[in-house]
């Protein structure tokens, strides 16, 4: 499965870390110049390629990341009907995913889930 770097912005941590192990590089405190950012990316994207993912055990939840149900709600508050949000929610997470079938797959069960919620007037 190719991993890829992946940017996280919230309270536990700020900066690169891979898609899939727990491998991070935190940005420095006070980076502000343009030139030491693109340095920082640059030197992330090194330190990324040369890391081993068995070294750094599984990928932590940093709590920026979505669930089904709140990426397919704020489809339905901007007017998509519901399964319109769900079928655009699964064609964003295919993407993302990219062909992780497990994954996948639990996220049709969740767009099935909330189309039921929906249905039953519990969202």
């Amino acid at each position: 499965m190719p991993r890829w770097l992946s940017w996280v912005a919230d309270r536990k941590l700020t900066g690169w870390t891979c898609s899939e192990c727990g491998w991070a590089s935190p940005i420095p405190t006070m980076l502000a110049d343009p030139e030491a950012k693109k340095a920082y990316d640059r030197l992330a994207a090194s330190k990324f390629e040369e890391h081993d993912c068995k070294q750094h055990g599984p990928r932590p939840n940093y709590g920026g990341e979505e669930t089904f149900a709140e990426r397919a709600r704020k489809l339905v508050m901007r007017g998509f009907k519901p399964k319109d949000a769900v079928e655009i929610v699964l064609q964003e997470l295919s993407l993302e995913l990219r062909g992780d079938t497990r994954k996948l797959e639990q996220a049709r069960m969740d767009g099935e889930e909330f189309l039921q919620r929906v249905k039953s007037g519990l969202i």
